[in-house]
């Protein structure tokens, strides 16, 4: 029987049949899927979060080394918090199989870069495959355990957005029974001082070459004879793009291990076409590698390495065909920018901090980038995981030095603050700061479809957890203002900030109040008051001053032809931020 599913279904699934004990990620899109499907398989293995890539990795590397088969998935800019020991396990090697699933995401779909994750299978010399749809994405997962444990090297398994998310047909096998590896004690082979990485490092280098063989002689990269007009070598999604538009008409070497290549491969196959170009998605990774090695291609100066590729920019760059469509007028289309969602706790807290003058925020990756949105304007500056703390701290120490009189708020995330902004936290109390650290508590890592984390009470697999209680671990980190308030509640929130702003010193603001999507727990339902609310425009009160609607909330609209403002009661969720910021008691509850 076939099942339909996405890629990141498929790659949960083939953990599971491969025989993996255990797994560990941070939720990122277009990644996330993954440990959230590998979750259902609680009787044979276990599924964690962590609080970042780089732990996700290193607890990965423990089971590895205890003898199992393990894996770790993450988004592609997570790889970046992993690499540390990621370059080290390059030397080191594995004992239990151990593959990092690395989902890049061509086109900043959700991302805040394009990234090749390819070439951190070079830099860190490891092993790379690369999937093209659902089956491949359960097939070659396998695939790369064998691969893993045959040639004692981890394994990169290089996804892309359009292979993550897209659904295809999927034939299931069953779990392989796969007995952990005795541990044995291998103090030169896992503890890398530098006497026992100097001896590891030619040991790599003989790895690459009997790899590189492997890829030779591997079905996991194969040739598809056609037109022998026309050559294309390519790999990932890019190779669906190509037959659909070449079809017959060309010769294909599709490449599912593309590190190291399969030179000897590849020569062969230049020989026998007459034009032979690479399609490949972002970077000209395997394109350079052909040309180093003397064969010649066409590639990315065709071919863009900005964005996606798909069919129509394939078939518009190689054969100067573009595909008629029906034209969009422009003057009918409507701009749908991303917003805070009706109803989100992290509203009032933009809106009030919104208002104050001279202020520097910076902010972090999560739902709350979106304050930098129109009509809020509140963040100056988002840049990775975890930075909003430190660059704050960062431009306050400039500001100080050269007598600037601006206030900086730092803006981060529960989930994200568990991620890197403990150790950004530790930096402002060391060493003395004057900044003001905001951590928004929405009770729910939020952004990326409402995975547990360290503070909300419960594992990826259900468990009860600890609960890692934020003001406390403030304090410990030697914070002495701590507040916690309610940030729908525009006064309280307005009073919190400005007492932060007359405390010298580091401070911190915990706003709490869970995401008003979530499927809130009983411990929410016990400490929030959650029941449903509504709230409308008295029409006869509204003075059309279109005050409420800089909140921002998408429940709320104006009527230019009546000049009064409306909320929506089908998306309104009762929050009250509107309330509190007409001046004009327009606003009202309902059902009171």
């Amino acid at each position: 029987m076939k099942h339909l599913m996405t890629g990141n279904e498929a790659v949960a699934r083939g953990a599971y049949e491969a025989g993996v004990t255990f797994a560990s990620a941070y939720p990122g899109t277009p990644s996330t899927e993954i440990l959230e499907n590998m979750a259902q398989y609680k009787e044979d293995l276990i599924a964690e979060w962590a609080p970042n890539e780089k732990v996700a990795l290193e607890t990965v590397i423990g089971a590895s080394m205890a003898g199992a088969r393990t894996l770790a998935a993450m988004k592609h800019v997570g790889v970046n918090v992993a690499a540390d020991p990621l370059f080290t396990i390059g030397y080191t090697g594995i004992t239990g199989g151990l593959v990092l699933v690395s989902a890049d995401d061509p086109g900043c779909h959700s991302s805040q870069n394009e990234q090749d994750n390819r070439y951190y299978a070079k830099f860190a010399k490891i092993a790379c495959i690369e999937p093209s749809d659902s089956q491949e994405s359960k097939d070659y997962l396998k695939a790369a355990f064998d691969v893993s444990e045959k040639y004692d090297v981890p394994v990169l398994f290089r996804m892309t957005t359009r292979v993550c998310h897209s659904k295809g047909l999927v034939t299931f096998e069953d779990r392989k029974d796969v007995p952990i590896i005795p541990y044995v004690k291998k103090p030169t082979k896992f503890i890398s001082a530098p006497a026992n990485a100097k001896m590891l490092h030619p040991v790599v280098e003989a790895k690459l070459v009997e790899l590189e063989k492997f890829s030779n002689e591997t079905p996991l990269n194969r040739i598809e004879w056609g037109n022998k007009k026309i050559g294309i070598i390519t790999s990932g999604v890019a190779y669906t793009y190509a037959k659909e538009v070449f079809g017959s008409e060309a010769s294909y070497l599709k490449l599912g291990f593309t590190f190291p290549l399969p030179m000897d491969k590849i020569r062969a196959f230049a020989k026998e076409v007459e034009v032979l170009y690479v399609v490949e998605e972002l970077e000209p990774f395997i394109e350079e590698q052909m040309k180093v090695a003397g064969i010649p291609c066409i590639g990315k100066d065709l071919i863009p390495r900005i964005g996606e590729l798909n069919p129509d920019i394939i078939a518009k760059a190689l054969l100067g065909k573009e595909l008629e469509t029906i034209k969009a007028n422009p003057e009918m289309i409507v701009s749908r920018p991303p917003t805070l969602c009706a109803g989100c706790p992290h509203r009032g807290f933009f809106y009030t901090l919104s208002k104050k003058k001279n202020v520097v925020i910076t902010g972090d990756i999560g739902c709350y980038t979106l304050g930098s949105a129109e009509p809020l304007n509140a963040t100056d500056s988002v840049i990775c995981m975890g930075a909003s703390i430190s660059m704050g701290h960062g431009a306050a120490q400039a500001f100080k030095k050269n007598n600037v009189d601006k206030k900086v708020v730092g803006v981060i995330g529960d989930s994200t603050f568990f991620h890197t902004g403990i150790n950004s936290l530790i930096t402002v109390a060391y060493n003395g700061g004057n900044t003001v650290s905001v951590i928004l508590d929405n009770r729910i890592t939020g952004m990326t479809g409402h995975q547990e984390n360290p503070g909300s009470g419960y594992t990826l697999q259900g468990d009860p957890a600890n609960v890692i209680n934020i003001p406390d671990l403030v304090k410990a980190i030697g914070i002495e203002h701590i507040v916690t308030v309610n940030p729908l509640k525009l006064d309280e929130m307005d009073k919190a900030i400005e007492d932060a702003f007359a405390f010298e010193g580091p401070s911190v603001i915990i706003t709490r109040w869970p995401c008003a999507l979530k499927n809130f727990s009983p411990e929410d339902i016990k400490e929030f008051d959650l029941k449903k609310k509504l709230c409308r425009v008295v029409e006869d009160k509204c003075r059309g001053c279109k005050i409420c609607t800089k909140t921002g909330c998408p429940a709320i609209s104006f009527d230019p032809t009546i000049k009064k403002a409306k909320i929506n009661k089908y998306m309104c969720v009762g929050c009250e931020v509107c309330l509190q910021a007409c001046p004009f008691d327009a606003i009202e509850r309902v059902g009171e």
